[in-house]
């Protein structure tokens, strides 16, 4: 017959479980609530766990925000680098991307809420390091996937138009996010169109 504690043990979550729930309940409470009118108290009990805890696995509120932007980092750079696998030619890679940026922005509203928003600005320098490593991290995808295709263009060159897509795909999203009326693929094709003729400039530089 087993003992209590080792009942006790049976039923504890696993740490890193634990931690995704975490994760899980405080991206919904920051982006409904804003970052400080979140409570770690709520938290910590929609979680079915104490604020020390809490503490303990990520050392302070703008930790915990900065696990979630770090999520939504891996979940975006997944999606995207993903999608252009097959391209075949850059305007295709291009869109795929796009396609994949916005079906993202769709799927993890809450997680892109806290990097559009001023959230991480707010909570301290770790988390506004957090959001710029998203876009930093976009920034070298882009840069790697059209130097696969534009081979003969100068880094300079690559690298602006990878910021540049980066700056248009986060302004975009904030005017797409708030209508119903716009899918991922329209969003994709008005931003490919608006894109192309400086990327095709690079790929044609006559």
């Amino acid at each position: 017959m087993s003992t209590a504690p080792e009942q006790t043990r049976k039923r504890r979550m696993p740490r890193a479980e634990r931690e995704r729930q975490m994760v899980a309940v405080a991206e919904e409470i920051f982006a409904d609530r804003g970052y400080l009118a979140a409570s770690m108290d709520e938290i910590a009990e929609r979680c079915g766990v104490s604020k020390p805890m809490i503490y303990e696995y990520f050392g302070s509120k703008e930790g915990l925000l900065v696990a979630c932007i770090r999520q939504a980092r891996a979940h975006l750079a997944t999606a995207t680098t993903q999608a252009v696998i097959g391209a075949t030619d850059p305007r295709d890679a291009l869109r795929r991307g796009l396609v994949a940026f916005f079906e993202f922005t769709d799927a993890h509203r809450r997680a892109w809420s806290l990097v559009l928003r001023n959230e991480a600005a707010v909570a301290g320098q770790a988390a506004a390091a957090e959001v710029e490593a998203v876009r930093q991290e976009q920034v070298e995808i882009n840069i790697a996937l059209f130097t696969a295709f534009l081979p003969d263009t100068a880094p300079t060159d690559l690298e602006v138009a990878a910021q540049t897509v980066v700056g248009a795909c986060e302004r975009l999203s904030l005017w797409y996010v708030g209508r119903d009326d716009i899918t991922a693929d329209q969003a994709a094709d008005h931003l490919t169109r608006v894109l192309w003729g400086g990327l095709d400039a690079l790929a044609d530089p006559r």
